[in-house]
């Protein structure tokens, strides 16, 4: 149960980002006592860390995050292994080759993509599926509504690692998730956790 507690404050810091204690206990239905003792714990284990925040009025209230290391809990696809991988790929075939890998790679997500998507029409349902195939992948993706579309959340990016080295792979998936909605969908990132944003959002509206 205490590992289940623990796990489920991870990812509740991962998903909907700093919290107060009493956020947490009240989000994941547990005390606020439990929530500060596993707290206190993963203090220690260097997986989260806070801020005493000030308010108008009152005690500053102590805000909960994960560090570097907390993030590191969640998918990022082997990230040594691929950074070796694209290492070597530079090395024998220069940026040439790595390039036709992320098109290579753009192309193979497209092709399943759109098998997947094969018969949806509204866009909800269309960016409904292709939440479901990110989560599949390990972004910890979500969807949003509001007045003028829908906003695509990735809470983990699972492929940080190459992203970081090769900013290519981030447009490739703008790219895609543009081709893959159709040229009556516009799709802008918003928040991108390599340029220091805690999380990807992309905003997904109808062609005006």
């Amino acid at each position: 149960m205490a590992d289940r507690t623990r796990t489920r404050l991870l990812n509740a810091l991962k998903c909907s980002g700093p919290q107060t204690a009493a956020d947490l206990a009240a989000g994941l239905n547990v005390t606020a006592v439990a929530v500060r003792q596993h707290l206190d714990g993963l203090l220690q284990e260097e997986q989260v860390t806070f801020d005493d925040v000030k308010g108008a009025v009152g005690r500053p209230k102590r805000v909960w995050d994960l560090t570097a290391q907390g993030h590191r809990e969640f998918p990022d696809s082997h990230s040594n292994l691929v950074l070796g991988l694209l290492d070597g790929l530079t090395d024998l075939f220069g940026e040439d080759g790595l390039e036709k890998l992320i098109s290579h790679r753009e192309a193979q997500s497209r092709h399943s993509y759109s098998q997947a998507m094969g018969g949806a029409d509204k866009l909800s349902d269309k960016v409904t599926i292709l939440a479901g195939l990110r989560n599949l992948e390990g972004y910890m993706a979500e969807v949003a509504k509001d007045e003028t579309g829908y906003l695509l959340i990735e809470n983990n990016c699972s492929i940080c690692a190459a992203a970081t080295a090769c900013n290519g792979f981030c447009q490739s998936e703008l790219r895609l998730f543009r081709d893959v909605l159709g040229a009556d969908t516009v799709v802008t990132r918003t928040e991108h956790q390599l340029s220091g944003d805690r999380r990807c959002v992309y905003r997904i509206e109808p062609q005006a």
